[in-house]
């Protein structure tokens, strides 16, 4: 028997990383929303790896802090360890990480939801959409409660029609033994969705009091860290540090022996799982001539012995699973707490979904994180505020928000996931960004914050502060130009300390500092900067001078892209009538319905040829519906 139980505006099913970000951004633009989570306890739980960050991965959470989101703040004030990685290589792949405690990271985060305005978290398992002339408008819980809204954004993560394996033992379960959901998957498929069955796996977790530490190499944190928010000013005291150790010849025998008994290796494993997070069998398999691999042994919190161990992932019985540990330097006499496994879930075909990420076939209805083919908690997050953003202006009679490949890294995953699909879990890449000199971790606040700002979500102290900041970039830019420098001894003595070539005339500080081996530090001790200006401030510079050459024909790429992307298709359009297009390209642009010639330009197996017919075609298109208005 069901009853009403709310009236909102949004709805978000689902408290992991996308739903949290969902829920916050739209109840942060004024929307009345609600959070609704299997488990209370679960909310912003990591399953997997605690940390947040790496290459690519850093870079989203960069971008949800620039938004407004809340990943960065939430890491920043949890972490236990900070590292930039990369740092040997160009600014385009500099990339924070950081470890979290994972328990502190929960709490903190439902108690930022809990005290946000206009966003109610309550505990309950949607089973249904309510469903009102093709529209979504609303869910109902399994014991009865009708909650009524005019968007839902489902962010369900690995937990429809989850299933966990650890050797011959398969159980219906979602993560960390949590409670599956069933029949919302169900619901879904009713609704015309296509869903397609994926699996992504956990390694063991030890204890750290049975660890050899001696055999290990440490793995500090960086001595002054930077941080994921631009807000965040204050560091957390007292780093812990991670372990490395590698893979053995037994490890690598106890595996090959136990092949059989490997459930992705038996047939016992149906879903797809993530190619670029192998499970360890799978690694020794696949790489049969490597006689080691790394693991690493990361603490999962302050107040806990559980060690995670990376690199180790596996479905692999329990036994064995302990004989694998054992034969590893280090965890010789370890003690497992929590074993290993793999989950295999229902996921949406993205491929569904408009960039907005609100559902082709159910209006109102929007999906974010694993549910769409995605792994990890970043790509997640990146999707849960776009998703949010996108309910609320739904909700106020707005245009979406859609961030192009060239200003985000959240846009190049939405625009893959959407216009390409992804026939596995989908992992964010560097090398998937076209224009990733753009799309750097230092500047994001620099290419989102003012959309955060023009949306609601950056308030206007955070915004002067960008704007400042900006100035201050300008300033220091003109500063460098027009103050010259004479080759006086000491200003040598720096240029010979830096291994360059010494003046014979007076030269500007900005033609100093596009040589390779000067710096903002050189500079400094020849002329030093105003004392307002900021480490972040300098930073922005010194890339800018540096990088200029480059980062211009990168902006000329994105004006030709700018075009194609201003060229929109008109959501009508049946492709079957426009004469000329291969068959293959009917099929696919009928099936993506791209919004723009830029985003039917990536569709696998739309060819050139396809793109100037259907130019003409729109010109012509064009031409007869303007005369229909006159």
């Amino acid at each position: 028997m069901s009853y009403l139980a709310g009236d909102y505006e949004v709805i978000v099913v689902g408290a992991g990383h996308a739903g949290c970000e969902a829920a916050l951004a739209a109840a942060r633009m004024g929307c009345r929303t609600l959070l609704l989570t299997i488990n209370l306890d679960m909310v912003a739980f990591m399953p997997c790896n605690p940390s947040i960050g790496g290459p690519a991965k850093g870079h989203v959470v960069r971008e949800i802090d620039a938004l407004g989101g809340e990943m960065g703040r939430n890491i920043d004030k949890t972490y236990i360890q900070l590292r930039m990685l990369n740092t040997g290589k160009g600014p385009a792949v500099h990339a924070l990480r950081a470890q979290a405690d994972k328990f502190l990271y929960q709490h903190t985060m439902k108690e930022t939801i809990e005290k946000t305005p206009n966003l109610t978290l309550r505990q309950g398992m949607v089973e249904e959409l309510v469903m009102e002339d093709g529209v979504c408008r609303g869910v109902v819980t399994k014991t009865g409660a009708t909650y009524r809204a005019q968007a839902v954004v489902v962010t369900t993560g690995t937990y429809l029609r989850g299933r966990v394996i650890i050797g011959e033992l398969m159980y219906e379960s979602g993560p960390n033994n949590q409670q599956p959901s069933v029949r919302l998957s169900a619901c879904l498929k009713e609704l015309g969705l296509k869903l397609v069955r994926f699996k992504t796996g956990t390694p063991p977790r030890v204890h750290g009091d049975t660890i050899d530490f001696s055999k290990t190499e440490i793995q500090p944190g960086d001595v002054k860290p930077k941080f994921f928010s631009f807000e965040t000013t204050e560091e957390v005291p007292n780093q812990l540090p991670c372990w490395l150790t590698y893979t053995s010849e037994d490890t690598h025998k106890i595996i090959n022996d136990n092949l059989h008994r490997a459930p992705m290796f038996s047939g016992a494993i149906e879903g797809t799982g993530p190619r670029y997070c192998p499970s360890i069998e799978d690694k020794i398999v696949r790489f049969a001539d490597k006689p080691k691999h790394q693991i690493f042994l990361e603490p999962e919190g302050r107040n806990t012995s559980e060690y995670y161990v990376q690199g180790l992932s596996t479905s692999m019985p329990e036994e064995v699973q302990l004989s694998i540990l054992r034969s590893i330097p280090g965890l010789e006499k370890v003690q497992m707490m929590r074993t290993g496994y793999a989950i295999e879930y229902d996921a949406v075909e993205p491929t569904q979904l408009w960039p907005s990420l609100e559902t082709k076939v159910v209006p109102g209805l929007f999906t974010a994180g694993q549910i769409n083919g995605t792994s990890g908690y970043e790509e997640a997050a990146g999707q849960g505020i776009m998703a949010g953003i996108n309910a609320a202006r739904k909700v106020q009679g707005k245009e979406p928000v859609v961030l192009d490949r060239s200003a985000a890294y959240i846009g190049v995953m939405i625009d893959d996931l959407v216009t390409k699909g992804t026939n596995d879990p989908y992992r964010l890449l560097t090398s998937r960004a076209e224009y990733r000199l753009l799309l750097r971790n230092d500047n994001a606040d620099q290419r989102l914050t003012p959309i955060g700002y023009e949306i609601g979500l950056i308030p206007e102290e955070r915004y002067k502060r960008f704007e400042t900041k900006m100035e201050q970039i300008r300033e220091e830019l003109e500063r460098l130009k027009n103050t010259k420098v004479r080759p006086e001894e000491h200003v040598q003595e720096i240029l010979r300390e830096a291994g360059t070539v010494t003046l014979n005339n007076s030269v500007d500080l900005l033609s100093l500092l596009r040589r390779p081996e000067i710096t903002m530090d050189h500079l400094d001790r020849i002329s030093p900067a105003p004392a307002e200006v900021s480490e972040d401030v300098k930073e922005q510079v010194e890339i800018q001078v540096k990088y200029a050459g480059y980062i211009e024909k990168q902006l000329q790429q994105v004006d030709r892209l700018q075009k194609m992307e201003k060229k929109r298709i008109p959501e009508d359009i049946d492709y079957d009538t426009v004469h000329g297009l291969a068959n293959e390209a009917k099929q696919k642009l009928g099936q993506i319905r791209p919004i723009s010639i830029g985003q039917a330009s990536r569709i696998s197996g739309v060819t050139p040829a396809d793109i100037s017919i259907l130019l003409v075609y729109l010109e012509h298109y064009n031409k007869v519906t303007a005369a229909k208005l006159s």
